[in-house]
């Protein structure tokens, strides 16, 4: 097996870690800002659920005939972890649908220019 298809699901951990920085770094519209936001947490959720199964390991219970377990803490955690990141994702709706009505916009390159000459 290659090296590439052992380590398949940290590869697209990176990928996904770079699209959703560069959508959220690259773009002015603030909604596709949460959306790279959404890309990226989502990525961060898999690089700590990817190591959490082993092969062959099960529900740490103990029974007779199971010497290898699966560590359930990363699937705990990242339950955690989602809970955090929609609500991080309503509080930044609730902003932008805010933002909206005040300026008007959601494209970022707008409401500078707009709070740079003083109108609303």
């Amino acid at each position: 097996m290659s090296a590439v298809a052992a380590h398949f699901s940290y590869w697209v951990t990176l990928f996904l870690m770079i699209a959703g920085l560069y959508i959220l770094i690259a773009r002015g519209n603030l909604m596709k800002k949460l959306i790279g936001l959404g890309v990226f947490q989502t990525s961060v959720y898999l690089l700590y659920i990817a190591p959490g199964k082993l092969v062959g390991g099960t529900a740490p219970i103990v029974a007779a005939g199971f010497t290898t377990y699966s560590n359930p803490l990363p699937h705990v955690l990242i339950l955690t972890a989602i809970v955090v990141g929609v609500a991080t994702l309503a509080l930044g709706l609730a902003i932008t649908v805010r933002i909206r009505e005040a300026y008007g916009t959601i494209e970022e390159d707008e409401i500078l220019e707009r709070d740079r000459t003083g109108e609303r």
